[in-house]
């Protein structure tokens, strides 16, 4: 899959094509299935397909504080739209300059100048342009004008998470935010990942025979809930089940959140500077603090037993 930052990077050369155009933060279940039927018709046509997104997030621009915990980074969902059969991303700057081109502005310069669009495949709700006063009625006018078409697909669907809601990234941020790891899930189609660089933290772990790697989490990500969880720490091409715990770390007066994932019974790793991601795939148990080191002790072994148990279990389904 080809990337591109700015539209300075797409090739002068560059043909027709078929467009979709979001943030698509997670890239979940509804995501998919515009994402996956831009590629369905980009085959069918025997063009291209093109995801348009932005970085950073536009409330960060129009609203300066307002940025989101993000579900996924520019890589990870790349990495996602690769998979859906995408042939190229285009991230496009969003700075307060970009903010302010009309609807017709927008759709003339990335549109039809850049990407040649053929087709535009969107959700019923998308909105674009200064004040996103830019809609899909207003996007089919502009196909009309300027030859391509617009095709609209309904991306709510819904299950079990959040009692039945239509499954979006704003919910998928909630549920994260109260460990409902496995409502999470069911929205992404797979964990949800934190991903960051391995740092020296205070050995704590080590000193207690369950080595965890204290993960410096990039900016804006969407962080679970405080406690003890069950998943799998990546590094490179390897997954290990892990016991994650998310917290201060009450039982020693820490102060600092920290993300933390102990590789279950690998206590041989280095992985200080190393950039690895963590994948939760079910609440464990709440953050607590017990009345002794001992006490202390025997709940981590029983959180590493749970969590090898909701791995294997997830595993061999």
């Amino acid at each position: 899959m080809q990337r591109w930052r700015g539209l300075e990077d797409i090739p002068q050369d560059w043909g027709r094509s078929v467009v979709t155009i979001g943030s698509y933060d997670g890239v979940h279940r509804g995501h998919q299935l515009i994402i996956g039927r831009a590629v369905e018709r980009a085959r069918e046509l025997g063009v291209p397909a093109v995801v348009v997104t932005f970085d950073p997030h536009p409330s960060e621009v129009v609203r300066p504080g307002s940025h989101p915990p993000l579900l996924a980074p520019h890589h990870r969902r790349a990495e996602l739209m690769a998979e859906l059969g995408v042939d190229a991303l285009l991230i496009l700057p969003f700075t307060t300059e970009f903010s302010k081109l009309s609807p017709a502005e927008f759709v003339a310069k990335v549109l039809v100048d850049k990407l040649h669009a053929r087709l535009v495949v969107e959700g019923p709700n998308f909105r674009f342009g200064h004040r996103a006063a830019g809609n899909v009625a207003f996007l089919a006018e502009q196909g009309a004008t300027y030859d391509f078409e617009v095709e609209v697909v309904d991306l709510y669907v819904s299950g079990s998470a959040g009692g039945g809601e239509p499954f979006s990234s704003t919910l998928t941020r909630r549920l994260v935010a109260e460990g409902d790891m496995e409502g999470a899930r069911e929205i992404l189609g797979r964990p949800h990942r934190v991903e960051g660089v391995v740092v020296r933290g205070a050995q704590r772990g080590r000193e207690l025979g369950f080595p965890t790697a204290n993960v410096e989490t990039l900016p804006h990500t969407a962080i679970p809930a405080d406690g003890v969880y069950a998943g799998w720490l990546h590094v490179g091409d390897e997954a290990m089940p892990a016991a994650i715990s998310v917290g201060t770390n009450p039982q020693f007066d820490g102060t600092e959140r920290t993300v933390e994932a102990y590789a279950i019974d690998r206590v041989d790793l280095d992985l200080y500077g190393l950039h690895v991601a963590v994948d939760f795939l079910a609440y464990v148990r709440g953050m607590a603090k017990f009345d002794s080191i001992e006490a202390l002790l025997v709940a981590i072994a029983d959180d590493v037993k749970r969590s090898r148990e909701l791995v294997e279990a997830y595993e061999g389904e």
